[in-house]
């Protein structure tokens, strides 16, 4: 959907972009907003200062929403509703996109450089910057990849998949029932040249995969219990699963799930988990 016009706020001129944005102030540690944020349908980010964001929306009622939730989230932050004028600010504020460091690996937009992973920012797809593939990330350096098969279960933007390869991983699979996913995917496969992942379109459920030496499944909490016995057979006798894409209060009922299996390692951002298991 695009901006709204002058018009849409009483103006003449329906060529003059006007978008509902969020000015905050008062930040300190921006990691807690960025991951709050994942929540709400953005268009950009522009880091106005160092304590000081300008967040743009897709549109006022996100915005307003974002608004009344973000402050009672955060109420020691000084967060107003804004519109602003089209004045060239996505390529700034895309433009100030920093990497995101996880222990060996680092994730960032393909101009800032030197780099491991490119990772072209997209509104779909996971960019590095949201807690559950930050702990995905360390934990897949928490395991040995090397000369391993590896099968990345809702690849998305290819992020965790590419890490396995960087990682010594001999081979590996994303596979991702969007077919947009996997094309972008295989654009951020061409930004990472000596990665390679073969990229498959298809439902984890149904399509014939062999088992592999780690599977990740980075999903939500109600996917991953009902997929738990197919990633289970999916994984190989000394294999590894790292599951994440859920929450503390859904913990209890994931692992469950993946009964037969041994919690090996358990980590927890903002509230998100990545547990890795093993039979």
């Amino acid at each position: 959907m695009g901006p709204p016009s002058r018009e849409r706020f009483g103006e003449t001129d329906p060529l003059s972009r006007i978008w509902p944005a969020l000015q905050v102030s008062g930040l300190s540690d921006t990691d807690p907003l960025q991951v709050a944020l994942t929540d709400y349908d953005l268009a950009a980010i522009d880091e106005t200062s160092a304590d000081s964001w300008r967040v743009f929306f897709q549109n006022e009622t996100e915005r307003d929403r974002a608004a009344r939730e973000l402050r009672g989230r955060f109420p020691a932050l000084s967060i107003a509703t804004v519109d602003v004028e089209d004045e060239d600010w996505a390529a700034r504020s895309q433009a100030s996109l920093r990497a995101v460091q996880v222990g060996r690996i680092i994730v960032a937009p393909p101009w800032d450089a030197p780099i491991t992973i490119v990772i072209q920012p997209s509104m779909g797809f996971g960019t590095g910057h949201h807690a559950t593939t930050r702990l995905c990330l360390g934990a897949l350096q928490r395991i040995d990849l090397q000369e391993k098969t590896v099968l990345d279960v809702g690849t998305g933007s290819g992020v965790l998949a590419i890490a396995a390869g960087r990682l010594g991983a001999a081979e590996v699979t994303g596979i991702d029932d969007d077919a947009v996913a996997i094309q972008a995917a295989w654009e951020n496969l061409a930004l990472n040249p000596g990665a390679t992942v073969t990229l498959i379109v298809g439902d984890i459920r149904t399509t014939e995969i062999r088992p592999v030496d780690a599977v990740i499944a980075n999903l939500t909490g109600g996917l991953l219990i009902a997929t738990a016995d197919r990633l289970k057979t999916l994984t190989n006798a000394r294999g590894r699963l790292i599951i994440s894409g859920f929450q503390t209060h859904e913990e209890s009922d994931v692992v469950t799930a993946f009964g037969g299996f041994t919690v090996e390692l358990r980590t927890e951002e903002d509230g998100w988990v990545c547990v890795t298991v093993k039979e």
